[in-house]
């Protein structure tokens, strides 16, 4: 897949194939047959999907830190169901009996809907809001052989398995992004298959004492999961994936200025469960456009280096509808799945 650029996903002018099921109605009917009145939400509770202290549960707690310190809510508790690229947390939504439920997922969650064969999808769920998006950096330990992201890429290209590259979950944006660079090199999707020998983890977290201990050769993960590694001098960062340069590594490349024609940008997000009304959702999004038009948000933003990504409703509705197709197309073109 050439100028492989899935993460922005720009133009979905004919995203139509299925409907998410966001509009699916919960609620009690009134007399006059129309949905009764809504509640305003109060409190709601945060599920993250993964284990502590990856790019998921960095922005559950900034959503749940931002949501009752501004008072938009009174209580947001964070609980973490980790496993399987998300999906052990969706097959817990699709359970949920609680409307005012946000889970935090995103580009990864999509791609492991697909590489674990969910029998539960994002399709079964309501849609809220995207809210972030962030380049990836691919790194190398600081005594790595690799100088250049080419070095790298080549080595793969032509040993094959004996590299092994580590990053988040099989089938999210870090594998993938692992495979468009293969392809980029001119592997087919049966090659890169075959050669690839990618270890996956719940976040960058896991992935850094396997990096910095020389157990594996090359890591993918979001910037802001491995800045501090590569600032400290421990680990070394090879190119990022946005189309420019970020400002936490201004000195790092790009994947296209290394000659590799692909961008990626690793994009989070909140659902909540299937099956909620209308007013429901509405309150949801609501909640959440509160939040994301908050002072202390932004500041959360420069903090964690996350670009500002927001779409909520229909917007967002229509965007995860494509970002589903698009994905699941691109896992099959470099042999992810099949």
């Amino acid at each position: 897949m050439k100028n492989a650029r899935i993460g922005t996903l720009t133009a979905l002018a004919a995203v139509a194939a299925f409907t998410l099921t966001s509009c699916a109605g919960g609620s009690a009917a009134n007399d006059g047959g129309g949905e009764a009145e809504v509640a305003a939400v109060t409190d709601v509770s945060v599920v993250v999907p993964a284990d502590p202290g990856g790019g998921w549960d960095q922005t559950g707690r900034a959503l749940s830190q931002v949501l009752t310190e501004e008072d938009i809510v009174s209580s947001a508790p964070v609980t973490n169901v980790g496993g399987a690229g998300g999906t052990v947390g969706l097959a817990q939504l699709a359970n949920e009996k609680d409307p005012n439920t946000l889970m935090v997922m995103g580009i990864v969650m999509v791609g492991a809907v697909e590489t674990n064969a969910s029998a539960v999808r994002i399709e079964d769920t309501t849609p809220i809001a995207r809210l972030t998006e962030e380049p990836l950096v691919v790194v190398v330990p600081a005594d790595s052989k690799y100088d250049t992201l080419e070095d790298l890429v080549e080595d793969v290209a032509d040993n094959g398995q004996s590299v092994t590259i580590t990053g988040g979950s099989a089938g999210g944006a870090d594998h993938i992004l692992a495979g468009l660079m293969l392809e980029e090199a001119g592997l087919d999707g049966a090659e890169i298959a075959e050669k690839l020998n990618y270890t996956p983890n719940s976040g960058g977290g896991e992935a850094v004492p396997l990096l910095i201990g020389g157990k594996v050769a090359a890591g993918i993960s979001g910037v802001g999961e491995f800045a501090q590694h590569i600032e400290s001098g421990d680990l070394r960062a090879l190119a990022v994936s946005s189309e420019e340069p970020v400002s936490q590594l201004p000195d790092v490349p790009t994947i296209t200025e290394e000659g590799y024609d692909v961008v990626l940008t690793n994009w989070r997000g909140v659902i909540a469960p299937g099956g909620i009304s209308d007013g429901e959702k509405d309150e949801l999004v609501r909640v959440v456009t509160e939040l994301h038009d908050s002072e202390a948000w932004t500041a959360q933003l420069e903090t964690k280096g996350w670009t500002d990504a927001f779409l909520a409703g229909a917007e967002f509705d229509e965007f995860l509808t494509g970002d589903i197709e698009e994905v699941t197309a691109t896992l099959k073109n470099i042999g992810l799945v099949q």
